[in-house]
């Protein structure tokens, strides 16, 4: 193979690597960012449940117990329901 044949070959192999790796990227970006998913959503409850333990504030309650009763009607393991007293 001549030398500037080699050159193109280098460079296509370096377009589809880049192309590969940022469709990578982006799947993973989406993944991570999206709410939909079960697990970040359990864990964002669980620190919401953490910060209400912390304040006792009984609107903060309120609307943790809505994302609770919406978390536990499409995902497991289920929440369980907090004491706004």
């Amino acid at each position: 193979m001549s030398l500037p044949w080699k050159l193109i070959s280098q460079k296509n192999n370096l377009k589809i690597i880049l192309i590969i790796a940022s469709i990578i990227l982006t799947s993973v970006l989406l993944v991570l960012f999206s709410n939909t998913s079960c697990g970040i959503q359990h864990m964002t409850i669980l620190n919401e449940i953490q910060i209400f333990e912390e304040s006792s504030d009984p609107e903060f309650c309120e609307a943790i117990l809505e994302k609770i009763d919406s978390f536990n009607d499409s995902c497991q393991p289920t929440i369980e329901i907090l004491d706004c007293g």
